[in-house]
């Protein structure tokens, strides 16, 4: 579903993506890693074209990822942000039915409220929630909401940056589950970074390890243990000596 060949973007002197190559299959859930600032999340700006790579190709469904209509490309993902980015002026079933109420994927007013519900009901939210402020939610519960959007247009591809970033282990668990399992109904291809390792072993079909701008290693979650690779074995252990460089 995704291509990723030879991806190389750089910022003034700064070479973040430095030959780049991943490749996800339709229907599969690709999670990568590495510490911060190794190029995790241009990677994924690259794929939307919110970041223009200097070199390489990207292809989506075959198709170069540059090209044609900006619009539907973009109708084919959904996104869940690091930080929830909801809307804090915005009632909660708008913040879910938002690219239902505008744009290419309009619906009437009406239809976009039930099916914002039916997706909050997906994430384990009662109707009660729609017409709250998100401010007036926990942190699990915003999670969630922005979940329930991310799904709302019933995207092919679904990206979630950081999912359980600020959450207790016990909600990241309900966080991890709701992924796998609406990933799973859905058919959909996703692709999320991580810094969470229990994430990783809930969601993961494969994992890529990023590390100075190109994938260490890549390959089923069930090979991650006995990877034989340095880079992947000293993050997934948490070790300060390796190859990997611990900014003190």
């Amino acid at each position: 579903m995704i291509e990723m060949k030879d991806i190389r973007k750089s910022f003034g002197s700064n070479h973040v993506l430095r030959g780049l190559n991943l490749s996800i299959p339709k229907g599969t859930s690709m999670v990568i890693i590495g510490g911060s600032g190794t190029g995790k999340s241009i990677a994924l700006k690259c794929i939307l074209g919110l970041v223009h790579q200097d070199s390489g190709t990207i292809t989506v469904d075959g198709k170069d990822a540059s090209k044609g209509d900006r619009d539907a490309f973009l109708a084919r993902f959904g996104m869940l942000f690091q930080g929830g980015a909801l809307f804090d002026s915005l009632p909660v079933w708008q913040n879910v039915a938002f690219r239902l109420l505008r744009g290419s994927l309009k619906r009437p007013h009406e239809e976009a409220r039930a099916i914002a519900i039916e997706k909050l009901r997906r994430v384990g939210l009662k109707e009660d929630v729609a017409d709250r402020l998100p401010a007036e939610l926990s942190g699990g519960m915003q999670k969630r909401v922005g979940l329930a959007r991310a799904i709302a247009a019933e995207p092919e591809i679904i990206f979630f940056d950081e999912p359980t970033t600020g959450l207790d282990p016990i909600m990241s668990g309900v966080i991890n589950e709701l992924i796998r399992e609406i990933v799973v109904e859905m058919g959909a291809t996703a692709m999320t970074i991580t810094h969470d390792m229990t994430s990783v072993r809930a969601i993961a079909d494969n994992i890529a390890m990023l590390h100075e701008g190109v994938i260490q290693w890549t390959g089923p979650v069930s090979e991650m243990d006995q990877s034989g690779n340095p880079y992947l074995e000293q993050f997934i252990q948490g070790k300060a000596e390796g190859p990997i460089e611990a900014v003190r």
